[in-house]
């Protein structure tokens, strides 16, 4: 992965980075939320782009 492209996805619930992923910065300006699993809450959550 390239390091320009790469962001981080923090839990909403107990804060913590659990994903790395890549987006396109050109073309998504806004920034990305996923719902995925958080392994320390153990459920579906919410999970935002953070710097």
């Amino acid at each position: 992965m390239s390091q320009e492209n790469l962001i981080k996805l923090e839990c909403t619930e107990c804060k913590r980075i659990n994903y790395y992923s890549q987006k396109n910065k050109k073309t998504i300006k806004e920034r990305l939320e996923l719902k995925k699993y958080c392994k320390h809450c153990k459920k579906h959550t919410l999970h935002k782009e953070t710097k």
